[in-house]
Parts: C-alpha cells; structure tokens; sequence
C-alpha cells in the first residue's frame, strides 16, 4: 500500500514539470514567393505540429510573385495544429503583395518598429519600360473578394485590407494596430512572446479559438536545410540563367571532346538545378527551345566553319530565346521586375557573346587541333629521335620527347644507355630504332 501511495504522490508531484514544458518555434522564410515556399511553409508547420509547441512564429521579409502559392501557404496555415503568427521583422522588413494576403491569413499578425504592412494591388508583370502592368478589373475585383473576405475571418479591418489593392495603401506598425489589422507591435521574438502571452487566436485552430500560453517558453529556432539554401539560391532567376547556360555550354564540349567526362557530367548537373529553379520561378518554354537552337548553330560554326554566319545565327537566337524565357503572356512583357531585368540582360548579352566567341574560335580550333592529331597518330614518332634510358640488347627502353617507349634495335645489336637513336618504324607499340652512330658511320 505504501507503494502505491508513493507512485501517486511521485505522479502527482512530477505532472506540474511536464505540464510547464512549453515550446515556441521560430523559422524565418526570405526570397520571393514561389511554389517552393510553400514547401518551406509546410515544412516548418509540421515541425512545430509534431513537437506539439505553443505557437510557430514565422518572421518574414518575402516579396510577392505566384498567387497560387500564396493561397496554398494561407491553406496551410489555417490547416495547423499549431497557432501560426505572422511577425514583420527585422526593422525595414515589408508584408506587401502576397505577403499581406498571408500576414491576413495568420492567426496572429505581429510587426517590428520601422516595418510595413499593406501594397498588394495584383498585377500581371513589367513592361519593357520597366513600368507596372496591373491586372484587370476582373481579376483585381477577385482579389478585393479574396482579402476581405480573410480580412472577416479573423475579424481585421475589411475596408482598410481593401484598401490594401484598391489604393495601394501601406501602414506603419501603430497605424496597423490603430486599425485593427495587426494585433502585436513587438521590438523582438523575447517581446513578442511576452506581449502575445494570453491573447486569443484571430483565426481558430482545429476549430476553436485559442488563448496562447506563451510564458516561460522555451524558443526553438528552425534553420533551413541544405536543400532550402540551395532552392532558394537557384531560384533567383539570373543564377538558374547562368545555370543553364553554362550547363549546356559545359554538354557540348564534353561531348565535342570526349574522354574526360567531367564537363559532361557538371553540365549535366547543372541543368538539372536550373530547370528546378525556374520551375519554381516560372518561365517559357518556348525561350528554352530557341536557346537549344542556337547551340546547335553554334556547334554547326565549329564543325563546318561558314566565315561566322552560323555564329550570328547562333548569338542572335540565343539572345532572343533568353528574353523570351522571361517573357510574359498576353499584354505581360515580362515575369521580371525592372530591376531583375536590367541585370539578366547585361548577364543575357555577356554570356551570348561569349558563348559565340567561343564556339566561332576557341572550339573550332579544338576539333581542328584533334582532327590533326588523328590523322597523324604515333606515325609521327617515325623519324623523331630519341635517348636510351635502358640498354637495348636488343630490346629495352628509349625516351622520345619527355615520354618512355619500348624499343628494339633494327638489327639486332646491343646499344648502351646513353646513346642516341631514330625511331625507323613502330611495331603496335614498340618503337623500332638504329644507333645514330651506325648511322653516320654508314653500317
């Protein structure tokens, strides 16, 4: 009995130690918005599902691109087991575009000192001028349905979040809280947690609304993998360009000069990542076909040399499928932004004249240098002369320009270390030679 009576005062008394045992996880997600942050999204709402913590906080800096990850990433997020928050930081961080549709989505919005949250007008992408393309009436009065109607469901301000597109309004953090469309304005993840201890969630979780327990939590930071770093690295669409191209310039020339295998294999690689990045980013296929094309014209010039009408062929297509690639549809001149633009096309004209230079010149006197080799061969050895290193009596061994080779001796005589001899045929891999002294005494 007296066990028994120890067992529950021992459950009893460690109960309060697991029941304080709180955790707050905190990721931070950056990059332009893709399919692939999405992953990231879910990756780290499963991660604080399955340690069953308090709350995710997700501090974000992201600018907006692909409205259906957006809406994928907010479905998520209203799917977690876990309360989601939303934090704008670090100061001179922004929630704008789709990251002012996923902030409202969140079951709780927190912004740093210096921050802002708002700008979301949908638009379909950039002109040539740089200038903004907007979307049209139907498709922004989706948007205007969609963040109000996010706006209603976690009770935020619906006529300021439609202002959000219809004006392209931006709040500071004590604007944002003034008008109800955030609910924390916090210096850091230590003051948020202390100011959101005890608020109730905007949005319920698993169905109901819960009130946080923030206090003395524990924080556990997530960290991006390997794999994040790498996504979002060839996501950025002037690093999966440079990929590709080289990637392919990088095929070619191992399979123009075989053998080696390495730059076959790295080229390989390399389009692999640059089609994963741009998967995620987006682009067109059909810029993808012309640029194929011209390294067919380019490797046209350094096999058949046409005076250099291949390698205009080649520089002139090239250029043109790689602006394509980045092209929009309809009226959208571009998926890029202004800014992005300007530096793929400095990177887009570089690497095609390179690339031109390089097939018109530098391959075509590769493949000739090898077509010279193969018509020659080891017969160029015949008549060349060389030292003996090993006594041929009658076979040994000889040295003939920084290289050894079996030799025998034509006639069958011994010839000492030392001496000079001339190779007068090969036999598969043996060289056949005379002393240089029978030959000039005339034996």
């Amino acid at each position: 009995m007296k066990k028994i009576l120890l067992f529950i005062a021992l459950v009893f008394m460690l109960t309060p130690a697991f029941a304080q045992a709180k955790t707050v996880y905190v990721a931070q997600i950056e990059g332009s918005i893709t399919s692939y942050t999405y992953d990231q999204f879910d990756s780290y709402i499963s991660a604080a599902e399955e340690a069953h913590a308090n709350a995710l906080i997700i501090t974000k800096d992201p600018p907006g691109r692909r409205g259906d990850a957006m809406q994928n990433i907010i479905q998520r997020i209203q799917t977690s087991k876990v309360p989601v928050i939303i934090y704008v930081y670090p100061q001179g961080a922004i929630a704008a575009s789709a990251g002012t549709y996923i902030a409202l989505g969140s079951h709780l919005i927190a912004m740093a000192p210096g921050t802002s949250i708002g700008a979301c007008e949908p638009i379909l992408g950039y002109s040539q001028n740089g200038s903004i393309i907007k979307a049209p009436e139907k498709t922004k009065n989706f948007y205007i349905a969609y963040i109000r109607s996010l706006a209603q469901a976690s009770n935020r301000n619906e006529s300021v979040a439609e202002r959000f597109i219809t004006e392209d309004l931006s709040l500071t953090p004590k604007e944002a809280l003034k008008y109800n469309v955030i609910e924390v304005e916090a210096y850091d993840i230590n003051d948020l947690i202390k100011k959101a201890d005890g608020m109730e969630t905007k949005l319920p979780v698993q169905g109901k609304y819960v009130k946080l327990d923030l206090k003395g939590a524990e924080i556990v930071y997530l960290h991006p993998t390997l794999k994040d770093q790498l996504i979002s690295y060839i996501t950025d669409p002037s690093v999966s360009y440079i990929l590709l191209t080289l990637g392919i310039w990088a095929l070619i020339l191992g399979f123009l000069s075989p053998g080696w295998h390495v730059p076959e294999t790295a080229g390989a690689v390399m389009i692999a990542l640059a089609i994963i990045g741009l998967g995620y980013f987006g682009y067109r296929s059909a810029g993808l076909l012309l640029i194929l094309l011209a390294m067919v014209f380019f490797i046209a010039e350094a096999l058949t040399p046409t005076f250099g009408l291949f390698t205009v062929a080649g520089l002139v297509t090239f250029i043109l499928g790689s602006i394509l690639m980045f092209s929009g549809g309809g009226n959208v001149d571009y998926l890029v932004s202004s800014d992005v633009y300007k530096n793929l096309r400095i990177i887009i004209i570089t690497v095609g004249v390179l690339l031109a230079l390089f097939f018109a010149f530098g391959m075509a006197a590769v493949i000739r240098a090898r077509r010279r080799k193969a018509q020659t061969g080891k017969e160029e050895l015949v008549g060349m002369v060389g030292e003996v290193v090993e006594p041929l009596a009658p076979q040994g061994v000889i040295r003939i320009r920084g290289e050894l080779w079996k030799a025998e001796s034509k006639d069958k005589d011994e010839i000492p270390m030392g001496e000079k001899v001339r190779v007068v045929k090969m036999e598969g891999l043996k060289l056949i030679v005379v002393g240089l002294k029978k030959e000039e005494g005339g034996g």
